[in-house]
């Protein structure tokens, strides 16, 4: 069972079916085989619970002005390269579109509107079944790859006098374009690569307050693949000792494009730091001083989505879960994609290719 349809699960269903897997029933017209039925010659059965109504994962959501190439680079799904695109159209229609064409192209078993509630172990066997309650019902599985990613989990922080605030805030989640916050005085908190992304963006229609808890850092020179072993080896050390993931930017740092030193010419990119409360007119500054706002715009990242493994109890004494690799340290049922060092797309899809091997291995012993 893979939970997710977004770039790590469908690298997932990708590799499963090239393992020998095949669907779980007809999925398109709801038929599902019951526990323990598998064609004659297939390895196993599968299916993937999406929970949203449409292909595309969290690109559905993205803000409308982020277009293709402003994006990070997106790397092609497993056995589907992306078609071309013009590079000024939204990220939210283009992706959306190719996992569409992804999932009908490989057929694969993609059930939705399924929101998996939890999971749990059906028993005390070690090699046992287990569940996922849903609001489709209840799903068995021998194993389970959990690709939900963090778009469903925005973190907004807390800070005194929050509640009290008679302007807008929103979290770059609910954020759609700079034109809703014309003419007003925002300020934007976080350091990471879409909260400068978006300050540049709002400062053509609004002024703009930056500030941070630490010092950004900026990378002059390229982002280069040795760079890149470098930044999933500590993200991958973090995980192993059953830390939280690292976000990306304090890995990789800030780099510098064209429209952002633009922006950093023209003042947008003066940071400020951390506010100390939040007060009905706006917030106090570090200095002592009120910076009036009329928003508030938290660019403060996400969390990983998996309150639903909750009952699996996971979770160690470091807050993060112990991983080796894909899969749960101790659990070799269960394994994660796109968490941690798999966060990225191309860390995604080598994710699902290596929880597939790792999953094809242990249910065959």
């Amino acid at each position: 069972m893979v939970i997710g349809a977004g770039q790590a699960g469908l690298s997932a269903g990708y590799h499963l079916r090239r393992r020998g897997f095949v669907p779980a029933g007809r999925v398109g017209q709801g038929e599902l085989l019951a526990p323990g039925e598998t064609p004659a010659g297939a390895r196993g059965t599968y299916l993937v619970l999406d929970a949203e109504p449409g292909p595309g994962g969290a690109w559905r959501h993205r803000w409308r002005s982020l277009r293709m190439a402003t994006v990070n680079n997106i790397y092609d799904l497993p056995g589907m390269a992306q078609p071309a695109v013009d590079p000024c159209a939204p990220s939210a229609e283009v992706l959306p579109r190719y996992f569409a064409a992804y999932e009908d192209h490989l057929e694969l078993p993609v059930l939705r509107p399924v929101r998996v509630r939890s999971v749990r172990r059906a028993d005390d066997d070690p090699a046992g079944r287990l569940l996922a309650a849903s609001d489709a019902g209840i799903f068995a599985a021998r194993a389970l790859i959990n690709a939900t990613g963090t778009w469903t989990k925005p973190f907004w922080p807390r800070y005194p006098g929050q509640e009290t605030f008679r302007g807008r805030q929103l979290h770059v989640a609910q954020y759609v374009a700079a034109e809703e916050l014309a003419g007003q005085h925002v300020v934007v908190v976080g350091g990471g690569i879409s909260a400068v992304q978006l300050l540049e963006e709002i400062s053509h229609v609004a002024t703009t307050t930056w500030v941070t808890r630490r010092e950004p850092v900026w990378r002059e020179e390229d982002f280069d693949a040795e760079a890149g072993h470098r930044a999933v080896a500590r993200v991958e050390e973090r995980v192993r000792r059953g830390l939280p993931p690292l976000s990306v930017v304090s890995v990789t740092g800030l780099i510098w494009r064209p429209e952002l030193r633009a922006a950093a010419a023209r003042g947008v990119l003066e940071r400020h730091p951390m506010f100390t409360r939040i007060e009905p007119d706006g917030v106090r500054m570090a200095d002592g001083s009120l910076q009036r706002a009329d928003a508030i715009l938290w660019a403060t990242g996400f969390r990983a989505a998996l309150d639903h493994l909750t009952p699996l109890r996971l979770r160690g004494r470091g807050g993060g879960i112990a991983m080796d690799g894909t899969q749960v340290a101790g659990e070799p049922r269960v394994h994660l994609v796109g968490y941690g060092p798999s966060s990225s797309t191309v860390g995604a899809n080598r994710a699902g290719r290596d929880a597939v091997n790792a999953l094809a291995t242990y249910l065959q012993r």
